[in-house]
């Protein structure tokens, strides 16, 4: 069986993405046709450009496609112009309360320009926003919250609902229109899962622009984490999200690993090395828990697709093995068997396996990458 084999997908697990429109954040696309782009937003002072730029570079290092800065003051927007030719990455800029950082970081070099229409200022101050994205090439994000909605849309509502948030999003979004710019994406994030899923999906049948999906707010890494899943995996099944941000009181950098894992859960993206592995029960013929944890950790640094199967017995172990790149198996006697391609091919003694697996996924990587360049350079 082939690599091939193992990644296709089949008709019953195929999603077909909602169509939209598709722009760039600098040099990434967003919508259409483009892959789904992971981003988290650095937690450093923005001011102190060397802390804010370390963290962008983990984040690079993790896979992240687009990161976002928040701008909140003069001395942040200052150093901005410092911290984007720092970063391989394009960079969004987190704009509140003042428009006049979105200027600003406009001509510091953001890619985006993220604004919660809530809270900047009268459509005129909008309008010259959107002027300076215009004028050095930013797309935009109107990020709308449940937490901050205007005024006038409460008073209308009662309260925060999937109505309020879509009325308000595209209230902005005609702004941006009438002032034929067209180069921005929308959010309307809620804490609570079903109002956000509500509102995204109202939202995702009223306009084809592209969307940033998350659930903000989720919570600490465990319960963030599960939150996220439930609520920005339901949007993703049908179909919804262009882009996609998991909002986890964390290290960032979890942030992108959980959004890739949900994207290779669903077979919309893939990176990294896949590890299937069983919840170990009294057949396992070798530690599968401490294993599977060691195996994640040294395996961290591939970036290339492939799979792997860790199964502590023979009772799933060989038919999962079948549809992974390498697998393990465990056997009796302190030994277990290692499937290559779906095929049993050696044994090895559970002491030596780790190191083992190891030697054999990253030989695997180099393999496959080098396919992939070599198919590149056909083209």
């Amino acid at each position: 069986m082939t690599v091939q084999d193992h990644t296709h997908v089949r008709p019953w697990r195929a999603i077909d993405r909602r169509p939209s429109r598709k722009i760039r954040v600098g040099n990434v696309e967003v919508g259409g046709d483009a892959p789904i782009s992971v981003q988290s937003m650095t937690n450093t002072l923005t001011a102190d450009a060397a802390a804010t730029i370390d963290q962008i570079r983990q984040l690079e290092e993790a896979g992240a496609d687009i990161v976002r800065v928040s701008c909140p003051d003069e001395d942040s927007t200052k150093a901005f112009s410092t911290i984007v030719k720092a970063s391989k990455v394009p960079l969004v800029a987190d704009i509140h309360f003042h428009y006049k950082r979105g200027i600003e970081a406009a001509k510091a070099g953001a890619a985006c320009l993220r604004i919660n229409p809530g809270n900047i200022g009268s459509p005129d101050r909008v309008r010259e926003v959107i002027q300076a994205a215009r004028d050095h090439g930013c797309s935009m994000r109107i990020g709308v919250n449940a937490g901050s909605l205007e005024p006038h849309l409460l008073e209308k509502y009662g309260e925060p609902c999937p109505a309020a948030m879509v009325e308000s999003a595209l209230d902005h979004a005609r702004i941006l229109q009438d002032h034929d710019f067209h180069e921005f994406k929308i959010s309307v994030k809620a804490s609570d899962i079903f109002m956000t899923v509500a509102a995204y999906q109202q939202l995702a049948e009223a306009i084809d622009c592209p969307l940033h999906v998350g659930v903000t707010e989720a919570g600490g890494l465990r319960s963030g984490t599960i939150k996220s899943s439930i609520g920005m995996g339901s949007l993703l099944w049908a179909g919804i999200g262009d882009t996609i941000r998991v909002s986890l009181a964390a290290d960032p950098v979890e942030e992108i690993k959980v959004g890739f894992d949900m994207l290779k859960s669903l077979g919309l993206r893939h990176r990294g090395v896949n590890i299937i592995a069983c919840p170990s029960c009294a057949r396992q013929g070798f530690n599968v828990i401490q294993t599977v944890e060691a195996l994640e950790a040294r395996l961290a640094h591939i970036s290339t697709p492939m799979s792997l199967s860790i199964i502590g017995c023979v009772v799933n172990g060989p038919g999962e093995a079948l549809m992974t790149d390498v697998g393990f198996t465990g056997g009796g006697k302190g030994s277990g068997m290692v499937y290559l391609a779906g095929k049993p091919d050696h044994k090895m003694d559970n002491g030596h396996m780790v190191d083992h697996i190891v030697e054999l996924v990253e030989a695997k990587a180099r393999e496959l990458e080098q396919a992939r360049v070599q198919g590149l350079a056909a083209e």
